[in-house]
């Protein structure tokens, strides 16, 4: 019989799955209301509207289906979107439907959930200006991502993918892991990616890619009114042909008391213009971490093998598996592992402790990243038979959800479906 944690795992592989199709952009500042005749569709509903891509929306969600809106909006104004749930034949819901529309407000959009797998009802739907047609049993994924196709500009440029990495402890090679993780990612997806530092006063963003730039993540933090397209470029710098950083000050000039809604806006800016944004955070534990944090598309938390690691990475992760239900269980990284005479817990023990299991374990080796942090370059530039630089390789593949080299061995051999068989003779 499986134990808590083989099922634990299992259910977060499901929604990883789940997650990797999901289209849905965060949704802008608008009203919901639903009105549902289910506890099931009202649950469901309800995980929708505590979901990160909702937090600037404000959901309300009642009983009664379309008879209840119908009665509700009667006297009242209708919101940006009505999210009507009925289990009513195609006739008896057109009727209630037509006399919904005599209450609602031009650009008023509606989605309904019904409980028919009609084409015709579909198309007649469409006809009556309503705007989705899902079919029950509804997912949270299903309804986001129609939510979200509905006020998405039309043309509008995608939004870029963020990922967010984090130390369980301070120094602990969080900053050098994302570093290269980020790399990585722009060699090999050969697409634009920046790093953002937000440890200002003690950086090393511009020491591990030996730049040093009067201009940086400072100047947007405490300026977010001025931050566009245009000065995002003038304070990003390049390192290479598809990598940017943006760099903190690491000087103790000022205090540096970030906002939420500074960062927030620093973040939106980035992901509306670069397709990925990685994200270096300090060891602290602030309003604006957290919600960086959580916010993330993915995200990455790098721990030691010892004690106080255990503990922080444990309720780390506890926060957002209850914080993120509907996205990917966080990425742990086990880093310098093995070091000589130091008591450690076993990387089984450790995973077993968490309920998740390592996407990468990180041995201990002064020398490969002694070097790289001393000349200003990336592991693989320095030590490219490093076996980190292919993990660090690999770490990137997971988290924009490319094939990882095994799979592509095996999908590139084509003796593989013949041997596949043979195997199970």
């Amino acid at each position: 019989m499986a134990d808590a944690a083989e099922i634990k795992n299992a259910e977060e592989q499901e929604a990883h799955q789940k997650n990797q199709e999901l289209k849905a952009r965060p949704i802008p500042r608008i009203t919901i209301q639903c009105f549902c005749e289910n506890e099931a569709s009202a649950g469901v509903l309800q995980t929708v509207s505590e979901d990160r891509r909702l937090m600037k929306t404000h959901v309300n969600i009642q009983s009664g289906g379309i008879e209840a809106a119908i009665a509700y909006f009667a006297n009242s104004p209708t919101p940006n979107l009505i999210i009507l749930e009925s289990s009513k034949t195609r006739d008896a819901m057109l009727a209630d439907l037509d006399k919904l529309a005599e209450s609602c407000d031009p650009g008023t959009k509606v989605i309904v959930i019904g409980h028919y797998n009609d084409v015709l009802l579909y198309r007649e739907l469409l006809e009556r200006g309503v705007s989705e047609y899902v079919v029950a049993p509804i997912e949270p994924v299903q309804v986001m991502e129609a939510i979200s196709n509905l006020f998405s500009e039309p043309g509008a440029k995608p939004v870029g993918q963020s990922v967010a990495f984090i130390g369980a402890k301070g120094g602990i090679g969080s900053s050098t892991i994302c570093h290269n993780v980020g790399w990585a990612m722009s060699e090999i997806l050969k697409s634009e990616v920046v790093i953002t530092h937000f440890h200002l006063p003690f950086g090393t963003l511009g020491l591990d890619f030996n730049q040093d730039p009067i201009r940086g993540i400072a100047d947007a933090l405490f300026a977010p009114e001025r931050l566009d397209e245009v000065l995002l470029d003038r304070l990003l710098v390049k390192c290479s042909e598809h990598l940017s950083i943006l760099t903190s000050p690491g000087t103790l000039e000022r205090e540096y008391d970030l906002g939420e809604d500074a960062c927030e806006k620093v973040l939106e800016i980035i992901r509306m213009n670069i397709p990925y944004s990685v994200i270096d955070l300090p060891h602290v534990w602030t309003k604006w971490s957290k919600m960086m944090i959580l916010q993330a598309d993915e995200i990455v938390v790098t721990c030691a093998p010892d004690l106080a690691n255990l503990r922080n990475a444990k309720n780390l992760i506890d926060l957002i598996r209850g914080y993120r239900k509907n996205d990917n269980p966080p990425y742990l990284v086990l880093n310098q592992v093995g070091m000589p005479k130091r008591p450690e817990i076993s990387v089984k023990d450790f995973a077993e402790a968490i309920e998740i299991e390592p996407s990468a374990v990180i041995q201990f080796d002064p020398e490969s990243f002694g070097m790289a942090a001393n000349n200003g370059q990336m592991i693989e530039e320095t030590n490219n038979k490093a076996k980190s630089a292919a993990q660090f390789k690999e770490l990137a593949r997971m988290l924009t959800h490319q094939n990882t080299e095994a799979e592509e061995s095996s999908k590139g051999s084509l003796l593989s479906p013949l041997l596949g068989r043979l195997g199970k003779k």
